[in-house]
């Protein structure tokens, strides 16, 4: 089938190669002209043959609702327009309203795999009616890792962002247990070999995962992390998770945790603690170290 596709950076640009070797034409456009297949959003479209499914990969909030704005002035009606970015939810509700008003197609996908996708293949989440999951669904199985699993239709509207969403909070509190971890057994005298127990780790536990051979590929480049400073941002989507989590009263504390977490890594000099030091020196008499 055909598909237009906007957005040819990392992973838009790999998902344009992989759906190609499956046999599909991708026509693809990004602002940057030197990784485009078109100059417009306008000439993507006129270059499709109808009915037309146009896949959007650029950032959440603004830079998607500007594109589908766009793409809602320019397709026709029987077309579809998939979200493969990392919008939120309820932004995906919204567009599928505005579209349907002009009798176009909406349908959301969480799209998970990241640099390693094009080879491996990306796992999809996707939410929608089955009448537009079925006009995209040759390019769902193009993506898909190979086998059985890798893909789901999850429900509807927003359902796969949603799906992909909760993916993610699971990720932070998982990449934040091995870095607890790996900090307590790099802290202590009788572990002489972090990295080795790490990888030790990858046969035979409960807690290998790909994330796992991913830490050990990192300690393996550089053993103590040395080059690296201890920053992580957010994505939005684990604020999303907790958001999420409170307005169902669902208790997600380790999620959470791994959350807050990132935000004190972005602090040289904890607010908080200063606080801490001071009330332990008042009521215990405690030493405090002054600020240099």
């Amino acid at each position: 089938m055909e598909l237009g596709l906007v957005g040819l950076g990392k992973m838009g640009g790999n998902m344009r190669e992989r759906i190609r070797r499956a046999g599909h034409t991708v026509i693809g456009y990004d602002r940057n002209p030197d990784l485009a297949d078109v100059s417009s959003l306008k000439e993507m479209v006129d270059r499709l043959q109808g009915p037309r499914v146009v896949w959007v990969m650029v950032p959440a909030g603004a830079a998607t609702q500007a594109t589908i704005d766009e793409l809602g002035e320019l397709l026709s009606e029987g077309d579809i327009v998939v979200d493969g970015g990392n919008s939120r939810w309820t932004d995906d509700e919204k567009h599928a309203e505005e579209l349907r008003a002009k009798g176009i197609g909406f349908v959301d996908c969480g799209v998970s795999g990241g640099v390693w996708g094009l080879e491996n293949g990306y796992a999809l989440m996707y939410g929608g009616d089955a009448e537009d999951v079925a006009k995209v669904q040759p390019i769902f199985d193009a993506l898909k890792p190979e086998g059985d699993f890798g893909s789901v239709h999850a429900g509807k509207v927003g359902a796969g962002h949603f799906a992909k969403m909760v993916h993610n909070g699971i990720e932070y509190a998982m990449m934040q247990a091995y870095a607890e971890g790996w900090e307590l057994l790099e802290k202590v005298d009788s572990v002489t070999d972090v990295r080795e127990v790490f990888r030790s780790w990858q046969e035979g536990t409960v807690i290998r995962s790909w994330l796992l051979d991913l830490a050990v590929n990192a300690l393996d480049d550089d053993e103590h992390l040395e080059k690296l400073r201890g920053y992580a941002a957010d994505s939005g989507e684990g604020r999303w998770t907790v958001e999420a989590a409170i307005d169902n009263a669902v208790p997600l504390p380790a999620i959470t945790a791994s959350l807050f977490a990132r935000f004190a890594s972005r602090q040289d000099d904890s607010p908080q603690m200063k606080m801490i030091a001071a009330l332990r020196n008042q009521f215990g008499g405690h030493a405090v170290e002054n600020s240099k």
